[in-house]
């Protein structure tokens, strides 16, 4: 068991119920903090949250509109909701470009938005925002989903200049390839889009730019993001965190 460097402070992560999310929660809880699990799966966020003795948030974050006039307490916020879309641009569908901007770059805005004034207040906050390796690099058939992250970047980068006054840190965590059920769901896509065997895609197009041939797993992002909240990181802000296998080393 952790040490419990996060005892009396509250968390939330979207996308809590599986994958990095979950991981997450899981690492935040062991350091004693209180978590609540947000997902658009109300029973699985219910699972997740009822292991750790957390609580549950089932919510759709693309229903931007109702998150306008959020308010949060909470101390750490882990924004990591996010879907996939593989597709040429020209075959791109313009509803799905605008969903995973809303979802992966919007919402993180306004629940930021939302939590920065209680941590103002105390004089103390966490924002860790989930990107990726497509937060600094591109890959040819995922536009939205690459200007999301690159978004979400500068996005947090803007937090961590008008948070530092106030006690507030705000970092990236950039992974590669992590073996979750979004990157699950992506072999088929790939694999039509690439015009290769499924069993090929994640040598071939997931781990050719990584020096190491593996797939990250949630529980070292779930590490990472642990640390990034604890009281070791309060000088760590405004970065972006590769956990690339030397993707970007090259």
């Amino acid at each position: 068991m952790s040490e419990h460097t996060l005892k009396d402070k509250r968390a939330l992560v979207t996308g809590g119920a599986s994958g990095i999310g979950a991981a997450a929660v899981r690492a935040l809880a062991q350091r004693g903090a209180h978590v609540i699990v947000a997902d658009i799966d109300p029973e699985a966020a219910e699972s997740v949250a009822h292991e750790v003795g957390g609580e549950s948030w089932a919510v759709d974050l693309t229903d931007t509109a109702a998150l306008a006039d959020l308010s949060l307490d909470v101390d750490i916020l882990v924004n990591n909701a996010g879907i996939q879309k593989v597709a040429p641009i020209q075959d791109f569908d313009p509803a799905d470009f605008h969903r995973i901007l809303m979802l992966m770059l919007e919402s993180p805005f306004l629940l930021i938005r939302a939590a920065l004034p209680h941590m103002y207040e105390q004089g103390w906050g966490r924002v860790i925002n989930v990107s990726s390796i497509h937060g600094l690099r591109a890959s040819a058939f995922k536009s939205a989903y690459v200007a999301a992250k690159h978004g979400l970047e500068g996005l947090s980068k803007t937090v961590a200049l008008e948070g530092a006054p106030h006690g507030v840190t705000s970092n990236c965590v950039n992974p590669s390839y992590v073996r979750t059920p979004l990157v699950d769901r992506q072999i088929k896509d790939q694999a039509a889009t690439h015009g290769i065997p499924e069993d090929e895609v994640i040598e071939k197009i997931m781990l050719t730019e990584s020096a190491v041939k593996r797939l990250v797993e949630p529980e070292e992002v779930g590490e990472l993001i642990a640390f990034l909240a604890g009281p070791s990181a309060g000088m760590v802000t405004g970065a972006a965190y590769t956990m690339d296998g030397g993707w970007t080393a090259s």
